[in-house]
């Protein structure tokens, strides 16, 4: 069983964003089927993948003035730390621990995108701000 897979119900239609979010379930899927050993690296490339991901959004609020911006990063910044925990977790060898951990991201990233994420995205259409180039991902 996958945790995580992307498809078409996690699409936003703000293709930086979705290119962040395929990315996130792409390295949460690694962690899914990494060893006890391969664990920590898997662990420490999703908190990467989350922190560009989360400063990527939270630049994108706070330069349009997105009315949501001060729960959306406090979830952001919650949600961070927590995976930080984790890594450490993963070094101290608690892969049981921290496969629990993936399987509530999992489940709260699906939600976070379907809500506050899909709530941004749409903000960033409407506005015309993803038409903005200083808004789109170098490829």
């Amino acid at each position: 069983m996958t945790l995580l897979t992307w498809s078409e119900t996690l699409t936003l239609g703000f293709p930086p964003m979705d290119d962040l979010h395929k990315e996130f379930v792409d390295r949460l899927c690694d962690v899914e089927h990494s060893s006890d050993t391969e664990l920590p690296g898997a662990w420490a490339n999703l908190v990467a993948c989350t922190e560009r991901l989360f400063e990527r959004e939270n630049g994108w609020m706070r330069s349009s003035q997105f009315s949501s911006t001060d729960n959306h990063t406090i979830q952001h910044r919650v949600v961070l730390n927590i995976m930080r925990e984790g890594l450490a977790m993963a070094r101290a060898g608690q892969s049981a621990e921290v496969h629990t951990m993936a399987t509530e991201l999992a489940s709260w990233f699906a939600k976070h995108i379907q809500s506050l994420d899909a709530a941004l995205a749409l903000h960033m259409r409407t506005s015309g701000l993803a038409a903005d180039p200083r808004n789109t991902l170098p490829h």
